[in-house]
């Protein structure tokens, strides 16, 4: 079997609408389906659900569900808050910082950006407590190859060890990564 995309990812919102109005005021991205049931389709639990859509580019699409009968929402308070995140791409650098700008100026606080050498990021949080990544990718062909000759390595290494393996240190040395 062979994928072809993700047809959507869902999250839970605290309430639908300032959801949607979120997320097209802050991150421009388009409002593009509502759905509401009094039952769910796959279990025939009743439980009233609205389930939004919103277009994340290139038919990538970000959904949510509004679950009022529910137990309020909260975090999986065993995983850290930096863990969990959703990344978006972002086209330049000049977008990313526009962006954090935006965000600053509309009360929204924003970390960096963060140089993770092939890609650089900044980090916030919605209005129902996701954290929220948008990034621009900055690496090199080179950077690319070295860390895919390395992948399986490191993953069999961590299983094992369960400690960081050091076969892409190059990209935390501020001498190789500064032109990056």
């Amino acid at each position: 079997m062979l994928l072809q995309g993700v047809h959507h990812v869902a999250y839970r919102c605290k309430d639908a609408k300032e959801t949607v109005e979120w997320y097209t005021q802050h991150l421009a991205m388009n409002f593009v389906l509502a759905i509401a049931e009094n039952e769910v389709p796959s279990t025939k639990a009743p439980d009233p659900y609205m389930h939004i859509f919103l277009d994340a580019g290139n038919g990538n699409v970000l959904a949510f569900f509004e679950l009022p009968t529910q137990q309020p929402m909260d975090r999986d308070q065993n995983t850290p808050a930096w863990v969990q995140h959703l990344a978006f791409k972002v086209e330049s650098m000049k977008t990313l910082l526009a962006t954090k700008a935006r965000l600053e100026a509309a009360g929204i606080a924003v970390i960096g950006p963060v140089n993770h050498t092939i890609f650089k990021s900044i980090y916030f949080f919605d209005p129902n407590g996701h954290r929220l990544e948008l990034a621009v990718d900055c690496g090199t062909p080179e950077m690319y190859e070295k860390l895919d000759q390395v992948k399986w390595d490191m993953l069999e290494e961590w299983s094992k060890t369960k400690k960081a393996p050091q076969h892409a240190r190059w990209m935390h040395d501020d001498s190789l990564t500064s032109g990056a």
